[in-house]
């Protein structure tokens, strides 16, 4: 025996949708729940949530009177709303051939002067082997960047400030070590032992 098959989300939306034009009257959601499954064959379980997206779509109008909500649609409002929705449909439809045209007028420009033929055949291979001979200056430049006196420049400047930098911890590390022998009446042999510090630990020149 085959199974029964379900109904769709938007098939529920549509039997729902023509309940209410057809009763032209005003309902509360236990009234769509029990009438929903008897006339339309939507089970109650799902009536709220299919109501609730045509409330959301604007296609039922929802009111709360006192502690009572009613739910209502009427065939008029729906028409309006569908021309309203085919009215921006039109209008995003129209939009898009536009810039559809202008992109196609963009391509065919743009492929004016780029035809297949020899003479772009030609002129595509120079323009590759310049590309290919050009990088192989850019390597063979980048062999003879240490001779380059702006380099060896800029690499003494980072030497001397190397230098400086290390002579300045050199300082801090002999000064901390003269505070330690008088703070603490310590030898400097055991400080440098204490604190790893080799026998010729010196300033650089």
């Amino acid at each position: 025996m085959s199974k029964r098959k379900g109904v769709s989300a938007e098939e529920k939306r549509t039997r729902m949708l023509d309940l209410l034009y057809e009763r032209q009257d005003f309902f509360q959601l236990k009234e769509l729940e029990r009438l929903g499954p008897k006339e339309k064959g939507v089970v109650s379980q799902s009536v709220k949530e299919v109501i609730q997206s045509l409330v959301d779509d604007g296609l039922v109008d929802t009111d709360k009177i006192g502690t009572s909500v009613y739910f209502w649609a009427f065939p008029s409002k729906g028409a309006a709303a569908r021309k309203r929705k085919l009215a921006n449909l039109e209008a995003q439809l129209a939009q898009t051939r536009q810039k559809r045209r202008a992109l196609e007028t963009q391509l065919a420009e743009a492929g004016v002067g780029r035809e297949e033929g020899a003479e772009r055949s030609e002129l595509l291979q120079q323009l590759a082997d310049s590309q290919r001979r050009r990088a192989e200056l850019d390597a063979e430049i980048g062999r003879y960047k240490d001779c380059d006196p702006e380099a060896l420049a800029a690499l003494r400047r980072e030497s001397t400030t190397a230098t400086e930098a290390a002579n300045r911890w050199t300082d801090n590390v002999c000064q901390i070590k003269t505070w330690c022998k008088r703070k603490f009446a310590m030898e400097e042999a055991v400080i440098d032992k204490q604190f790893g510090i080799p026998e010729n630990f010196d300033y650089l020149e």
